[in-house]
């Protein structure tokens, strides 16, 4: 099989280096923003990444409703280049409006809705895959997405790095820095949408009817009650549901959770620049062993060693276990978003592909809330934040299981 990728799975990859900008922005230099605004507001450490916990959530809930209609909306003809630059272009929007509100709480809502665009554009991003690869070549295409999105990402991080760290010695303030760090990674953003907005094509779409909102709603209806007979993707959804929820968990709250230990900021960003650095290669290892290995056996490997990250992560307390967590994260981050995406692509109808990813969405970052809603529940409650990491292990017991069951099944 020909390994280079082609112009439209280039074009189509093109869009991950631009949207991973902004999640590398949001799990990096973005709590720690809030952390400023919060801390100045007189807001106690674990209090911080409770309310932090909570906004993340509040934003996977609502993406988990309104992705499923939106998804089931761009599988009409014509319809899911015009869903996918309306979501990607308002989250860029409000990225690059970030440093305008003054409190705490105004800022929140301002990254709720931030986070919904995103999480809304990737649903419909995902969805085409299959209009722009063949079923063969999908796992690696998947994996390259995710590679390059990663490396990508590291460019208009270190430049916001270097204003955000030096911006006294440059002469501005930090308000100033930070300004400059969301118009940065918002233009970045834009700019490597626009291949896949010049160069996708919708193959498989269903027909438009009459009242396009009111069918959408009706179809989605359909698939909800039908997906539970097709017995492999259903269980296949559960227990991705499980698994990337302790995946995005992690994604999430590592620079808050660190933060909220007291450990050095410049030491965390560093960290967390070498998990897109190992990312990039990891994922690209796990590209070419697609092609020679199972792709079930290689999410089972993904998912046992994220438990193992997660077990680790309870008794951290130092830097270097911080920047040793962030190594093995890298390892495997790449390989179990890409090879889940792919594997799902590879067993769902593939003119219902909006409609299905909609529903992966709930399953995967457009509900990514339980793990973030139960950190920030356990840690208030408790006051201390170990406590509330540990119960992300339990997640990624529950998810392998499932998975484990979905794999031995048949393709309905």
């Amino acid at each position: 099989m020909n390994t280079k990728l082609t112009r439209r799975e280039l074009q189509w990859v093109c869009y991950d280096i631009g949207n991973s900008a902004f999640i590398l922005l949001v799990s990096t230099i973005l709590p720690i923003y809030f952390n400023s605004l919060a801390t100045s507001a007189g807001l106690a450490e674990s209090t911080y990444l409770s309310y932090w916990s909570y906004a993340t959530s509040i934003s996977t809930l609502i993406v988990a409703f309104a992705g499923p209609v939106l998804g089931t909306l761009a599988d009409f003809e014509g319809n899911k280049k015009k869903v996918f630059l309306g979501s990607a272009l308002l989250g860029a929007l409000a990225l690059a409006c970030f440093w305008m509100p003054g409190s705490w709480l105004s800022f929140l809502v301002l990254y709720i809705a931030g986070k919904v665009c995103y999480s809304l554009s990737l649903v419909v991003y995902d969805s085409m895959l299959v209009d722009v690869t063949t079923p063969e070549r999908m796992d690696a295409v998947s994996t390259k997405g995710y590679a390059w999105g990663y490396i990508g990402s590291v460019i208009p991080f270190l430049i916001s790095l270097v204003f955000v760290l030096l911006y006294d010695k440059i002469g501005i303030t930090m308000h100033t820095a930070m300004i400059i760090t969301f118009l940065l990674n918002a233009a970045w953003w834009i700019l490597f949408t626009l291949p896949l907005l010049r160069g996708y094509r919708q193959k498989s779409s269903i027909k438009p009817e009459r009242h396009i909102i009111s069918d959408s709603f009706a179809r989605l209806g359909h698939t909800l009650s039908s997906v539970k007979d097709h017995r492999k993707i259903f269980i296949f959804l559960l227990s991705f549901f499980f698994y990337i929820d302790g995946v995005y968990t992690i994604i999430d709250m590592a620079t808050a959770y660190g933060a909220s230990l007291g450990l050095d900021t410049t030491g965390l960003l560093l960290a967390l620049l070498l998990t897109q650095v190992v990312a990039f290669p990891a994922s690209l290892i796990f590209a070419v062993l697609s092609k020679k290995k199972d792709t079930a056996k290689l999410i089972k490997i993904c998912i046992i060693a994220y438990f193992l990250i997660a077990c680790f992560a309870v008794q951290l307390d130092q830097l270097w276990e911080f920047w040793f967590l962030a190594f093995c994260v890298g390892c495997f981050q790449g390989g179990i978003q890409a090879l889940s995406r792919s594997y799902f692509a590879k067993i769902i109808p593939e003119e219902r592909s909006g409609e299905y990813f909609g529903l992966f969405d709930i399953c995967g970052k457009g509900a990514s809330f339980l793990g973030l809603l139960v950190v920030g529940i356990v840690t208030q409650a408790t006051g201390n934040q170990s406590f509330g990491v540990a119960c992300i292990s339990i997640l990624f017991l529950l998810g392998f299981f499932l998975f484990a069951k979905a794999s031995r099944m048949e393709n309905d």
